[in-house]
């Protein structure tokens, strides 16, 4: 399938082959159409896989079909957490509306408001923003939601792990007369996600849309059993030096983790950067730039704190500690082998990690290869995944229908407790 196939403008068919696009990914063949037909989206895929022109070009697609008689204010606004994602996506915007009349701006923190005075208030088609700014400039009535047919929060769980979802609903409810609404998301899992969603989509497509297998074929992936701790901090390091490795990530699960880690690291030598959540908007950024610009080769990293990160050179991500579900691992691997190239995805597995690594294996449908480094081979063998427990049969209570309890043995139905206690003196 070629874009063209999707019934798309020739002027945005041209700017994508422009941009050396001529395929639609996966996401994107599922979504667009459901999109064009004017429903609500409810989407999420792996991280890499094309969701931005998944609701960039539907949008755009929506204002060439019905253009407007004369300026005003936008006709599409896009949320997404940080700055720097909403930088990405208005560059992508932009490279797509470039042959088009169409005006594309951002509205975001760090940014004073006579920079962004023009996006407030000269003709504007389509505004990508941060929440929390828009906010702001929404209560100043700056900001004109009234004109906004369509509404795309993208990273919309990492909104709410930010603590946006009050802010996102405002916002929602502001641009009330909105005709379609597109939820893009990691994934759709979690209990407040679903909550929200159902508050703002309208009969919504749900589209859970996994990696091709030919993308994750350019993703090797391996594991090196670790004994412990320090035998996994060793791997580590023997890992990092390596020539092959030119940028790559390592997943932590918390934020102590974080700052243990890139001490041990920064006293063995290594140089790294590090992104945690509730970092200030400038040292995220003086982050992020000295891992893009090469000054810094290795950036540790939490899952909530790296959403947004748009490196198309990573050459490895490496799970120092494993994610808590099988989807965060494949969105963690997804970092790598982006825009055509391999990549390599590393994981170091003590023995408390093999039950992850199983559901895992079992989520891929594929088994993960076992790996040593000489000189640190590891002393004992792969744990075995622990056994499920089994659970005591049920059965239901006839006097009180539908309530479950456990099955007791009759062997001593109706016994005074002394007379148990005498038959098991006797025995």
């Amino acid at each position: 399938m070629s874009f063209a196939d999707l019934e798309l403008d020739p002027l945005l068919v041209d700017a994508l082959t422009s941009m050396g696009l001529d395929k639609p990914t996966t996401i994107q063949q599922e979504a667009i159409p459901h999109a064009l037909d004017g429903r609500d989206l409810m989407a999420s895929s792996p991280t890499g896989t094309g969701k931005t022109l998944a609701f960039l070009l539907p949008a755009i697609e929506h204002m060439l079909n019905f253009p407007r008689r004369k300026p005003g204010s936008p006709r599409v606004l896009i949320l997404t957490p940080t700055r720097e994602l909403a930088v990405q996506i208005q560059v992508e915007a932009t490279k797509l509306c470039k042959d088009t009349s169409l005006k594309v701006g951002a509205i975001i923190g760090g940014i004073s408001y006579q920079t962004q005075e023009e996006v407030l208030t000269k003709n504007m088609d389509l505004v990508v923003a941060t929440p929390g700014r828009l906010m702001e400039y929404i209560e100043q009535e700056a900001f004109d939601c009234r004109e906004i047919e369509i509404l795309t929060l993208d990273e919309a769980d990492r909104m709410l792990d930010m603590g946006f979802i009050s802010t996102m609903e405002r916002i929602a409810e502001e641009a009330r007369w909105r005709k379609q609404t597109f939820l893009f998301s990691a994934t759709l899992e979690g209990k407040g996600l679903r909550q929200f969603a159902e508050k703002i989509l309208k009969e919504p497509v749900s589209i859970e849309s996994a990696a091709p297998r030919s993308e994750r074929a350019k993703i090797i992936q391996w594991v090196h059993l670790a004994d412990n701790i320090n035998h996994k901090f060793e791997l580590l390091k023997a890992t990092l030096k390596k020539e092959e490795v030119q940028h790559a990530i390592v997943f932590v699960k918390t934020r102590d983790r974080l700052t243990e880690l890139v001490t041990k690291l920064e006293e063995a030598g290594i140089k790294c950067c590090f992104l945690r959540g509730e970092m200030e908007q400038s040292k995220r950024t003086t982050a992020i730039m000295r891992f893009k610009t090469g000054k810094v080769n290795v950036l540790v990293a939490t899952d909530v704190a790296a959403r947004g990160i748009d490196v198309p050179e990573i050459s490895h991500v490496i799970n120092y500690d494993m994610p808590r579900t099988a989807d965060i691992y494949l969105h963690r691997i997804g970092r790598t082998a982006r825009g055509g190239r391999k990549g390599t995805a590393i994981s170091l597995i003590e023995a408390h990690d093999v039950e992850m690594l199983a559901k895992v294996e079992r989520y891929m449908k594929e088994p993960i290869k076992r790996r040593v480094i000489e000189g640190l081979r590891p002393n004992n063998k792969e744990a075995a995944v622990p056994a499920k427990k089994k659970r005591l049969p049920l059965k239901v209570d006839t006097k009180k229908t539908g309530v479950k309890v456990k099955s007791k043995s009759k062997k001593d139905k109706g016994k005074p407790n002394w007379a148990k206690k005498a038959a098991k003196s006797e025995k």
